[in-house]
């Protein structure tokens, strides 16, 4: 008898007999892209012939890093490199790491994918596309897809945690566009009162109902011709969604109190913070007005996953706001890079303009990158230094310390998103992350020093 295979959570293929993970390392950037290696045992990376997986990267040792798989973990562990083994910005000597994970070994990137896993685009090489900026293979990857896509008219559903640049997307997505001269609309689902959305996504007639003194348009009436961004669609009430779906199948929209319905020519690009496959599962959103917007899919990495494009952005959002030639560089940039930004993008342009504006005085010279000051918090501590790094850990540390901190660190940054994803309501907030609310209110308790009620 075969073996039973299983797809776990974490996207990774497990053999049912031997409970090892089934997974393959693929080279998604440098001179060898494309190339792959199943990861069975362990598997030597370098320039030498005899190497499991050779490169022929120039900036490659000859014998650079071994990984290895076993008992349903994967480790990653530098044989002594010149020019070191990298998970995202932080130097790896030895650690285990997930599926998922991209590691950069001098010009070369290699990523840990499931064994069944097939590559849908090569990443670009440009770094920019539209108004996203990225270095980080994470981002090249997202900008191939969408100079694939936005020459078409396909539904794009964007994912992301708040701060990412999802509308940063559906712009760039419509910009790129034969749509490009028409209108681009944005429709944000969570600033709509619930009984006027309706009028508000599709329009109404004079007198159909209290208030209504006119004829107006809705949204999809205004993106006709262009593009619709429906802005945290996982927010839409669940009685309007019905309506949404017909609109995406039948390409008519009929107004508040019309008789007739009118033909609209528009392109739908989806953004949400949610996960709606598990809004789907709870009823909360339907499924079927799921599989219709969600035909091409792109999550926006957090800035934490990235750390590596944090110099290119810096460079953008501080453009003409420095000295000539003011290199963006030393501890300021460091500190940058080591912080964890759980408001992502968002949080890095705030942050550098109000550094800049307490930073200058009237009627004098910009001040330079290095005086500026960045208060970030417990956050931007050193990292760990053994094995890998952790952002948020101090080192040395005992293991049970440092796991404690790192614990600490993820309950207070997923409070503090949580509550302010729900507005500070404690019950709605205590639905979505499936707790109960005494249970929220002890975390609250424990990451604010806030106390609930009794």
């Amino acid at each position: 008898m075969q073996p039973k295979h299983t797809v776990k959570p974490d996207g990774s293929y497990q053999h049912g007999g031997s409970g090892s993970l089934a997974v393959k390392l693929v080279v998604v950037a440098g001179p060898d892209a494309g190339v792959e290696c199943p990861l069975e045992g362990s598997v030597v990376v370098g320039s030498l012939a005899d190497c499991d997986l050779q490169l022929l990267d120039a900036a490659v040792s000859r014998r650079h890093a071994e990984l290895s798989v076993a008992a349903g973990r994967i480790r990653v562990r530098d044989l002594g490199s010149s020019y070191g083994t990298f998970l995202g910005d932080t130097r790896v000597v030895e650690a285990d790491i997930s599926v998922g994970a991209v590691l950069t070994q001098g010009n070369t990137s290699i990523a840990i994918h499931p064994r069944w896993w097939t590559r849908e685009v090569t990443p670009s090489s440009a770094r920019q596309f539209g108004e996203l900026l990225g270095e980080s293979v994470a981002m090249r990857e997202i900008f191939a897809i969408l100079e694939r896509v936005a020459h078409s008219d396909v539904g794009v559903l964007i994912e992301g945690e708040s701060g990412t640049g999802k509308e940063l997307v559906a712009r760039s997505i419509h910009a790129a566009s034969p749509r490009a001269a028409g209108p681009y609309v944005v429709f944000d689902c969570t600033s709509i009162p619930r009984n006027l959305a309706e009028s508000e996504l599709f329009g109404h007639v004079q007198g159909s109902f209290s208030g209504a003194t006119s004829d107006r348009d809705g949204a999809f009436l205004r993106a006709n011709g262009g593009t619709i961004c429906l802005d945290e669609i996982g927010e839409l009430p669940i009685e309007l969604q019905s309506k949404l779906l017909r609109v995406l199948e039948t390409g008519e929209i009929r107004a508040v109190g019309a008789d007739q319905p009118r033909v609209v020519d528009v392109r739908v690009v989806a953004a949400t913070n949610r996960d709606l496959h598990a809004e789907a599962a709870r009823g909360t959103f339907r499924s079927d007005l799921l599989y219709r917007i969600d035909v091409v899919k792109l999550r926006m990495p957090p800035l934490r996953q990235r750390p590596q494009d944090i110099p290119l952005l810096v460079g953008h959002f501080l453009k003409d706001k420095l000295p000539p030639n003011d290199p963006v560089a030393g501890d300021n940039l460091q500190r940058l890079m080591g912080y964890t930004w759980p408001g992502n993008v968002r949080e890095l342009r705030n942050t550098l303009a109000r550094a800049v504006a307490l930073a200058n005085r009237p009627d004098a010279p910009p001040a330079s990158f290095s005086q500026l000051v960045f208060n970030l918090g417990p956050a931007t501590t050193a990292p760990v230094t053994i094995g890998m790094a952790f952002p948020g850990v101090s080192s040395p540390m005992p293991y049970k310390d440092a796991k404690a901190q790192l614990i600490a660190s993820f309950d207070r940054t997923y409070v503090e998103a949580l509550m302010d994803r729900h507005g500070g309501n404690v019950t709605q907030a205590a639905r979505a992350a499936g707790l109960i609310r005494k249970h929220l209110y002890s975390l609250i308790e424990r990451t604010t020093g806030e106390t609930g009620p009794e």
